[in-house]
């Protein structure tokens, strides 16, 4: 009887755990699903507002509760708004996740003048951004004809205007390929030297 009553105690040791792990790891799956998820930068396109190696918490509620598999909102909230930081699937690879600033929203007339970005006819002045290299003639990285952001899509930029690839080259991001709102920076290692970057960790990204 002794012996029964330990096995029986065991299993129902070992059944608390795996329930406790179940329940983790769906709770988990959930946050990072519908809440939070975290992001690495791998490139230098947002520069100076997050560097190679910045590790970033992005909100993925703030637009809405969205079905994971094809981006359609279920419950709306709000929608990206011009200088939001977004993260979004690369329109012409969905597979691979980008970063970039909101630029222009919906009905917005975008035109780019000599690097000078013009919204709906007036200066789009955006305090994060940087240019560093001269003005390229001709229509492409410092040029754009006017276009109109059509519905359902917003038209976003780097903040290292000068080395990044974004809606200038390859168009519109649809909506439903925004996974969230970049707010925060949690970790930051500058593979160069191997350290850490100490004061950007709790940094709350603008």
């Amino acid at each position: 009887m002794a012996n029964d009553y330990v096995g029986e105690k065991q299993k129902s040791i070992v059944r608390e755990y795996a329930e406790a792990i179940i329940i983790a790891l769906l709770l988990a799956l959930f946050i990072r699903t519908f809440v939070v998820q975290a992001f690495k930068i791998p490139s230098g396109s947002m520069i100076p507002t997050l560097l190679v190696g910045d590790h970033i918490l992005v909100n993925k509620f703030v637009y809405g509760v969205k079905n994971p598999l094809g981006g359609d909102t279920w419950i709306s909230l709000w929608e990206p708004r011009r200088h939001d930081i977004v993260v979004f699937k690369y329109p012409q690879n969905p597979s691979q996740d980008f970063i970039k600033r909101v630029v222009a929203v919906a009905g917005d007339r975008v035109e780019i003048v000599d690097k000078k970005v013009y919204i709906n006819g007036e200066l789009f002045l955006e305090p994060h951004a940087v240019n560093m290299e001269p003005v390229q003639a001709g229509f492409g990285r410092d040029n754009m004809a006017p276009v109109v952001v059509p519905a359902n899509s917003i038209f976003v930029m780097g903040d290292n205007r000068d080395n990044s690839y974004d809606s200038r080259f390859w168009g519109f991001v649809d909506l439903k390929a925004v996974r969230g709102k970049a707010f925060m920076m949690y970790w930051s290692w500058n593979r160069e030297d191997f350290s850490v970057r100490w004061q950007r960790l709790g940094k709350m990204l603008h």
